[in-house]
């Protein structure tokens, strides 16, 4: 029943969500969060930052590490395996049927009204959710004892200044242009740089 529970979410989450990964984030934090408790705020961050870390599609990352972890609950390796399979079959299997049938009718559908204007219209959805949760996660991370979504007696009491610190440093390097061509850094490097400073700052040192 897991696994046919675990392919049904994430056939539904490949199917309501368009713009690619980071846009699936908000339903996948509704459904493994608040809808089953498969995993708390915390461990949907670490699985996110291994799996934009980690290379493929990050939505694909994502199904499979959630899959695994629910899947495989109680050491079971083979349970874990399974689960990352359906979850990871289920988000991709809507966008494969999706685009075969567009490839099909690409040409007739492409310039029609209908589908120009349904393109227009789902940009600013897309990035309103992107948004939405870069400001939700990132939140979480700085201030952890928040709780964006039932705003009950929230606390303020921890601050987690090192990582807005390491937030900041990232986003002024990601924007710094460097070399005689002047190129700003890339994605890559800024992930081996944020992952080298995670395991000396709160690894190492213990911050």
């Amino acid at each position: 029943m897991t696994y046919l529970l675990l392919f049904w979410e994430f056939f539904k989450i490949g199917l309501f969500t368009i713009g690619g990964g980071y846009s699936m984030i908000p339903m996948i934090k509704q459904t493994v969060i608040d809808g089953y408790g498969w995993l708390t705020e915390e461990q949907l961050l670490d699985f996110i930052g291994v799996a934009e870390s980690t290379p493929g599609p990050i939505a694909l990352n994502l199904a499979t590490f959630i899959g695994n972890a629910q899947g495989g609950l109680g050491g079971n390796i083979w349970g874990g395996f399974f689960g990352a399979v359906c979850a990871t079959f289920g988000v991709v299997l809507p966008s494969f049927i999706i685009i075969l049938i567009i490839a099909i009718a690409f040409e007739k559908l492409i310039n029609t009204v209908a589908v120009q204007g349904f393109f227009y219209g789902v940009r600013p959805v897309v990035v309103g959710l992107v948004v939405a949760s870069a400001i939700t996660f990132g939140l979480s991370v700085v201030l952890p004892l928040v709780n964006l979504t039932y705003l009950k007696n929230p606390d303020f009491s921890k601050f987690d200044y090192v990582s807005l610190i390491l937030i900041v440093v990232l986003f002024v390097l990601a924007k710094l242009k460097f070399g005689k061509k002047k190129k700003t850094l890339h994605p890559i490097f800024l992930v081996l740089i944020a992952a080298s400073a995670g395991i000396l700052l709160f690894g190492v040192l213990g911050l």
